[in-house]
């Protein structure tokens, strides 16, 4: 049976639903003051964009919230509730916005809920992995996970994805040795298996080998419905081989999170490994963390980070910058 795998991570939390050793959704929450999807905020309307249709809201926190639609009684100025539907997300050149509604009178303000708690609500079991003990987040592949989402890159020489993040959708690649009929297939499961494990929403449209006939493009299809859980919304196979599929968007993907900032995820990586760094399960070890200056630069700008880890080692960390390295490819010692 499918379990949660639960890591409450400096600076971040990570989940892994998996079954028989393989991932099956992978899920980060970083911290922050951004609103969470779900949340009752309380905040101004500030501006409309279109009447009665479209305004930006300023939340009491400063975070800025699109909002959708405007109902008729509430003006410019006007103190609002509002409920968040979709969490911002970074994009290239710029972020977009959250998105909220809003909330029906005699709502009342409360938080979204965390990533454990959204766990929990799935009613599966939810398995906390703390760093003393085995990672079994990387037993079942998670920091191949992480690489596949940083690179865009699935698969191997007879089928492998491409995937590509844009702001109007998400573009998968299908490429490989296989011949059409077989390599359709086989891409569309790929593709399948990478949007649930990678959280990918939206608008995604994944290009196919051109195949030969109906039948072909229906097997490929198939694959889809097979290998995506509900609920999403897809096209057929048209004789190009493009097909599109439309799932609910109420956070970032995985691709999305750690290719917003690669300095922080590298400087979260690290702290990872520094965590479960031999001794930590004795609780004795004082450990230096080398890394490219722009790492170690944030994590000097986060101490707390470093003072969270000092605690749960039992020993200090001291930082060691190296111009020489990639900033992916910190160790610790």
């Amino acid at each position: 049976m499918a379990e949660w795998l639960y890591e409450e991570g400096i600076g971040e939390a990570r989940a892994a639903l998996v079954d028989h050793g393989r991932i099956l959704e992978a899920l980060i929450e970083r911290e922050g003051p951004q609103v969470r999807a779900g949340a009752l905020a309380s905040g101004r309307l500030t501006h409309t964009v279109i009447p009665r249709k479209r305004g930006i809201a300023r939340l009491d926190s400063g975070e800025e919230i699109l909002i959708e639609p405007i109902p008729p009684k509430v003006a410019e100025g006007a103190q609002v509730l509002i409920e968040i539907v979709r969490e911002a997300i970074p994009e290239e050149g710029r972020a977009k916005l959250a998105k909220g509604r809003i909330a029906p009178p005699g709502s009342k303000a409360h938080p979204g809920p965390s990533l454990l708690q959204r766990l929990h609500a799935t009613g599966k079991v939810v398995i906390p992995c703390p760093a003393h003990e085995e990672d079994r987040l990387e037993a079942h592949g998670w920091g191949e996970l992480m690489e596949e989402a940083m690179r865009g890159e699935v698969g191997t020489e007879a089928a492998s994805l491409r995937i590509f993040l844009t702001p109007a959708m998400v573009l998968i690649d299908v490429d490989g040795s296989l011949p059409p009929a077989q390599l359709g297939p086989k891409g569309s499961k790929l593709a399948a298996l990478a949007i649930r494990r990678m959280g990918l929403s939206g608008s995604i449209g994944i290009d196919l080998p051109t195949m030969n006939n109906k039948d072909e493009r229906l097997i490929a299809a198939t694959q889809v419905d097979k290998n995506l859980p509900l609920l999403f919304e897809r096209t057929a196979v048209n004789g190009f081989g493009f097909i599109q599929i439309v799932r609910r968007r109420e956070r970032a993907s995985i691709m999305e999170v750690l290719r917003a900032n690669p300095v922080l995820t590298a400087a979260l990586a690290l702290l990872r490994r520094a965590e479960r760094h031999e001794g930590a399960a004795s609780g004795a070890g004082a450990v230096t963390l080398a890394a490219a200056p722009a790492v170690t630069g944030l994590l000097h700008r986060n101490r707390d980070w470093l003072a969270r880890l000092e605690r749960r080692r039992g020993g200090a960390v001291a930082l060691k910058e190296d111009a020489s390295l990639a900033i992916s490819a910190g160790y610790v010692a």
